[in-house]
């Protein structure tokens, strides 16, 4: 019988501009991310957002703001292929300039053309976008 599952619980900021999805990378990694994180003990989904996003673009997102959009699941890269991502993902508005923090090395806006570019998880989601006709070719 096969290991179950292991869940990683993420939870992520969709904010696209003229079609493009914001993304980033952290040092290190060969892939881009959605920006976002792993929830600490006890929060929730808003206040895992607020803070990850505050710590790895420096902005503060508007948490009247937050519209969920939508929850996806997929083997995580560059782990053991019993492990699973689940990424919850909310739209929100924002104050401040994006700009890199923390870990992560490179802001990015990305189209589809960059899905290859991207863990299993977020081409799931960038099929979403395109089949929404929210994200540019």
């Amino acid at each position: 019988m096969p290991p179950s599952p292991l869940l990683i619980d993420k939870i992520a900021w969709l904010h696209l501009h003229e079609g493009k999805l914001l993304s980033t990378r952290s040092r290190g990694k060969d892939r881009y991310y959605i920006p976002g994180g792993k929830r600490e003990a006890g929060e929730t989904d808003e206040q895992t957002l607020l803070r990850e996003i505050r710590e790895e673009l420096t902005v503060e997102l508007l948490p009247e703001s937050l519209a969920y959009q939508g929850t996806f699941e997929a083997p995580a890269h560059g782990h053991a292929p019993n492990v699973v991502v689940r990424m919850t993902c909310y739209g929100a508005h924002y104050r401040g300039h994006i700009q890199p923090a923390a870990e992560i090395e490179e802001v990015v806006w990305l189209t589809y053309q960059d899905r290859p570019h991207v863990s299993a998880v977020d081409q799931l989601i960038f099929d979403w976008l395109k089949d929404q006709k929210l994200l540019a070719d």
